[in-house]
């Protein structure tokens, strides 16, 4: 299949049913701290406020289950289909992404109420066998839904937490809570011979589109960190004129830090010689050890070229964490926030790569609106690899994919080196 491939989570064996109950669950876990107030808040348009992001959920679910294959369903409010709907043009009319935070109707208690509507009414038809399409593609659309929510999961923390940011109060979304702090380790490095290897989601459970079709690329032999850069070599970068230093920066980055003034990585500032940054759980210290995050592609790529190294490709990314063991700092950690002492390829931050988001050969989106998923945005972004600490674990695969424009720095985004071996 080009979209998704397999029926239920390989590694459990867990139904559809089970997995949209989990999922919708987890995300309604992530709203329990939140006041009504809170559940509006739109700080830029690259975010959404959380209420939006539990109805766009809702929506997706509605718009291609739901209303195409479930006789007899009805919609709540058929104008939902015109709120919530994020980019899907051939889904129908859309409301101005920037605006909103202006919905102050429906209610938080409407939205709610949208969400146990189209809950009840998808389980009741799992459980009825009563939808009009083939049994294995059900699945595979439900399967995406809950991947697709597992993504909005991850969008709604971080996109509260530029919210928050604003707040003069720096109020906390989970309560601080004490994390382990560990010396700041020495870099070490493993190496791979390269040669000709292939990349790609092997057919084996759910993926996205984009992860296919599987092909073979050719690798020189590389040399990878084992572990993101941390706070304190990003303090170092700092002290050494890094943002002042235009030949380290590409020209169109030198331009957007130039016009946004950057100096430091989003949520930094220094106060009584030591640097602090605001975080899901309030403001805290920088722990010279975590890795660094909340930076752009252009500033990660400048400061590999300050330390003498380069950004992996994703590609040899790929190559050296196919074979390891997926395990790190997520979502259901519960921390929020890159922790020391984890060294390895996975969580705790996005890492960019030096590759950018296109269609590997062979790929062809899936036919209708939901061909839309990420076929279109495959131009002027650059791919991260290996999951955070806001991605859930159920995500997480050596060939998944995300993608953001290189001057981004709001969700958990940090880096790790490569270099030529």
């Amino acid at each position: 299949m080009t979209l998704v491939d397999g029926r239920s989570e390989p590694s459990t064996g867990l139904s559809v049913a089970d997995l949209f109950d989990q999922t919708r669950k987890q995300t309604m876990k992530l709203t329990a701290p939140l006041s009504d107030e809170d559940m509006g808040l739109q700080s830029m348009e690259d975010a959404s406020p959380p209420k939006w992001h539990l109805a766009h959920t809702t929506w997706f679910f509605e718009e291609f289950i739901l209303k195409p294959s479930l006789p007899g369903y009805e919609p709540t409010d058929e104008r939902f289909a015109v709120l919530f709907n994020s980019y899907y043009v051939q889904a129908g009319p859309r409301h101005t992404r920037s605006k909103r935070g202006l919905l102050s109707r429906p209610a938080v208690a409407d939205v709610m109420a949208y969400r146990r509507h189209v809950e009840d009414a998808l389980l009741d038809g799992l459980a009825r066998g009563a939808f009009a399409l083939d049994h294995e593609r059900l699945e595979e659309l439900v399967t995406l839904g809950c991947h697709h929510e597992m993504q909005h999961q991850e969008l709604l923390v971080t996109d509260l937490l530029h919210a928050f940011s604003y707040n003069p109060l720096l109020p906390t979304y989970i309560d601080s809570r004490p994390v382990p702090v560990h010396p700041v380790q020495e870099t070490g490095w493993s190496d791979h011979d390269g040669g000709l290897l292939t990349i790609g989601h092997d057919g084996d459970g759910f993926a996205y589109d984009c992860e296919g079709p599987r092909h073979k690329v050719w690798l020189e032999p590389y040399r990878l960190s084992d572990r993101p850069v941390t706070n304190g070599e990003w303090i170092a970068f700092m002290e050494d004129g890094g943002y002042d230093a235009q030949p380290l920066w590409l020209m169109e980055g030198w331009a957007v830090r130039e016009k946004n003034r950057w100096t430091a990585p989003l949520y930094w500032w220094r106060q009584d010689g030591v640097w602090w940054s605001y975080t899901l759980q309030g403001p805290r210290p920088v722990d010279l050890a975590a890795p660094v995050v909340h930076v752009s592609f252009y500033e990660a790529d400048a400061f590999a070229r300050w330390a003498g190294y380069r950004l992996p490709t994703e590609a040899e990314w790929e190559a050296a964490a196919a074979p390891t063991r997926i395990a790190g700092n997520f979502l259901e950690n519960g921390a929020l926030m890159p922790l020391s002492g984890a060294p390895g390829l996975w969580g705790d931050v996005w890492q960019w790569t030096s590759s950018a988001f296109s269609p590997y050969p062979g790929f062809t989106p899936p036919d209708g609106a939901i061909g839309e998923y990420n076929g279109k945005f495959m131009v002027n972004q650059m791919v991260l690899r290996g999951g955070s600490c806001a991605t859930p674990t159920r995500q997480m695969r050596a060939s998944y994919r995300t993608f953001f424009y290189p001057h981004q720095r709001w969700q958990m985004l940090g880096l790790r080196l490569a270099a030529d071996k």
